[in-house]
Formats: structure tokens, C-alpha cells, sequence
């Protein structure tokens, strides 16, 4: 199907709008977080709160008011199929267990796909009022300045984020660090995902590898890679694939070589 420019350009000032809104209801939340109730899900670090539902709550009625025919995928509710062609793909908080714990690594993720493929992705970081936003076709912009990725940082002169979870074995993951710094790398890991995918974009990491990750924490970053001239590993968004987790790769161009290498990607 084509891309309408009409509908991809509303689409994304709304994505914009919201992801600040949402930011600025979960910062509010952030600032008086010792109140907040926590439940723990499948890994005593993955934690979900009050403030989790109530920010997607926020970005979930905010988005059908404008667009009731565009599907929705979020975290914490599940899917909703649309009619449209177009799923808007939100993490509330990503970084939940940073954002509890007092630290300001965490974000809002806000994508929208279109054909299965994301087509918009916009990343608010609160706590540093950083709001990165990509659409297809227009490029990729941190706070209104364009992004464009260097080819001469590679893994051996930049920083490469690494990500884990429950679902990726500690022998796997040693692998990666193993293979990472036998090639002259390092790693951060920040407990967001789709702040290290923005990262990637803005440059201040090389790559950023995980084992496992969901679509509501990958799709934004992977559109905002893709338009500061990076490259991402295409993630499985086909019916129910797109409900469950997948390898999350991306890359600027200095980069992909070795991380592809790494990630064992042909």
C-alpha cells in the first residue's frame, strides 16, 4: 500500500504531542515515586507500576480521539487491531526498573507502522527534555537538530550499548561481551532499550545488541536509526509476531560489521 504523506505527517506531529504528554504525566509520577505501588513481572527486574498503566492509558485514549481506526499495541494492554493499516506501537516507560529506583534513564517510546514497518518513531526522554522523532522519508531530528550517523565510529573507537534479560541465557550474554571486547569494544548498558536505540541514532553509541527484546521496545529506536543513516535488523511484525519478542540489532554504518558478526547475522 502507499504511503499517504498527509496521513504520515498528522500522524507523526500527534506522536510528538503525545510522547510529551506522556512524558510529562510520567515525570510527575518519577518525582513522587517512593508512593507508588510496584508489582514484579516474569523477572524481579522486570517491574510494572501505577504510573505504567496510567501513561499508556494517556497515550492509548489520546491517540483514538484523533486516529479510532489505527490499531494499538502496548506494553502493558496488548494489541487492538485497526482497520487503517496503521499500529501505533507505545512503551509508557521503558526503563521502568531505572525509573523506580531513581535514576533518569528511562523514556517514552511512541512508533507507528505502516505496511509492517515502522514509519515513525518518537523517543521522549524527561528527565533530560530530549525528544527524538523520525518519519520515513524525512529524516531523523533530537530536539529539532538532524541526525546523520558517522561511518568512522566503529566498535573500536566508540561505545556499543548491550542489552539482557530473563530471556537470554548469562552464558549468551557473556558471549556477547566476550566477543565484544576481544575485538577492542566496550558496552554500557542503561536499563532502556529504546534510549540506547535513540543513542544509536544521535551517535553517542556505536550499536546497540540485545538477544531478546518486544516491539514496544524496539520499533521507535529502529525508525529513528533507520533515518539518521543507520541500519536495524528487521523485526517480525506479522499478526501475532509482532505480541512477541524477537533479536533487536542496530547499527550505524561503522559499526554493522563487527555487531552483525557478533549478533551471529549473516
Amino acid at each position: 500500500m502507499t504511503l499517504d504523506e498527509r496521513s504520515l505527517s498528522d500522524r507523526h506531529q500527534l506522536a510528538e504531542e503525545v510522547a510529551r504528554a506522556a512524558g510529562a504525566l510520567a515525570l510527575d509520577y518519577f518525582n513522587r515515586r517512593e508512593s507508588l505501588e510496584i508489582e514484579i513481572k516474569a523477572d524481579p527486574h522486570d517491574v510494572v507500576s501505577i504510573a505504567d498503566l496510567d501513561v499508556e492509558a494517556l497515550l492509548r485514549d489520546r491517540i483514538a480521539e484523533r486516529f479510532a481506526e489505527d490499531g494499538f499495541l502496548g506494553e502493558e494492554t496488548g494489541l487492538a487491531e485497526g482497520s487503517s493499516g496503521f499500529t501505533w506501537v507505545v512503551d509508557p516507560i521503558d526503563g521502568t526498573s531505572p525509573f523506580v529506583h531513581g535514576m533518569p534513564n528511562w523514556c517514552i517510546s511512541v512508533a507507528v507502522l505502516y505496511d509492517g514497518r515502522p514509519v515513525i518513531g518518537v523517543i521522549y526522554v524527561p528527565c533530560h527534555e530530549e525528544l527524538y522523532s523520525a518519519a520515513e522519508g524525512h529524516g531523523a531530528r533530537l530536539n529539532g537538530r538532524v541526525l546523520l550517523l558517522d561511518d568512522r565510529k566503529t566498535v573500536r573507537n566508540a561505545v556499543t550499548g548491550i542489552g539482557a534479560n530473563h530471556h537470554a541465557s548469562p552464558e549468551a550474554v557473556g558471549r556477547i561481551v566476550t566477543d565484544l571486547l576481544s575485538r577492542g569494544g566496550n558496552f554500557i548498558r542503561l536499563g532502556s532499550g529504546a534510549l540506547m536505540l535513540a543513542y544509536v541514532a544521535a551517535g553517542r553509541l556505536v550499536g546497540y545488541f540485545e538477544p531478546h527484546m518486544h516491539a514496544w521496545d524496539c520499533l521507535a529506536g529502529y525508525c529513528l536509526v533507520k533515518e539518521a543513516g543507520g541500519w536495524y535488523l528487521p523485526f517480525p511484525t506479522e499478526g501475532e509476531r509482532l505480541t512477541r519478542g524477537a533479536p533487536v540489532l542496530a547499527a550505524g554504518p561503522g559499526g554493522m560489521g563487527d555487531l552483525k558478526e557478533i549478533a551471529g547475522v549473516a
